[in-house]
């Protein structure tokens, strides 16, 4: 037992010492959501058995690799809330997801294509588009077009341990905490942001 205890303590010393310098970069948010920046950001894969992403600038699934970047912890909330989402409502689409950060975070206002985003500067935001009563992975053009039975269950789940969650005031959801309120522009999607 001591032989393979010290095999063991010399290979993790030799991997320590032949890992390149940035491998033990922590992903993490730094300054605000609407000025700041995302130092060792994670990207959320384009699709997977439980979501699918969603280009709004250019209407059209997947998102692009840059716009898909997050914390660790937001990369890792949005796949579980994906998990979650698919063992509640089994038969019929994914988990529809925007945007999250850039990069290495930054501006992502108009110059990034749509009406852009005031926040998503830190890794710590993310849109969730409401799911479409008609089916499709693709954000609603209408708030006529939402599923508000999904759509509810989904923002009592995305409100669990959230920092805020905005909602827009045509979605036909009602706040479910004072962590929720309306915004406008939110009518196709809820924006959760989670705590550092």
């Amino acid at each position: 037992m001591a032989r393979v205890r010290a095999l063991f303590v010399s290979i993790v010393a030799l991997l320590l010492v032949a890992a390149p310098a940035g491998a033990a970069c922590r992903s993490r948010a730094v300054g605000l959501t609407n000025h700041g920046r995302l130092a060792c950001g994670v990207q959320l894969p384009a699709e997977t058995d439980a979501l699918v992403t969603w280009d709004f600038p250019l209407a059209r699934s997947p998102n692009r690799g840059w716009r898909r970047w997050g914390t660790e912890k937001l990369v890792d909330t949005v796949e579980q809330i994906s998990i979650d989402y698919g063992v509640r409502f089994p038969i019929g689409p994914r988990l529809v997801v925007g945007d999250l950060s850039r990069p290495h975070g930054g501006p992502f206002g108009r110059e990034f294509g749509g009406i852009g985003h005031a926040s998503h500067q830190n890794g710590l935001d993310v849109d969730i588009y409401y799911p479409r009563r008609d089916g499709l992975e693709i954000a609603p053009d209408d708030p006529s077009e939402i599923d508000r039975r999904r759509a509810r269950w989904l923002l009592g789940r995305v409100a669990r341990g959230a920092h805020f969650v905005f909602i827009g005031p045509n979605s036909g959801l009602r706040p479910v905490g004072r962590q929720v309120q309306y915004l406008a522009n939110h009518d196709d999607h809820m924006h959760l942001r989670i705590w550092p």
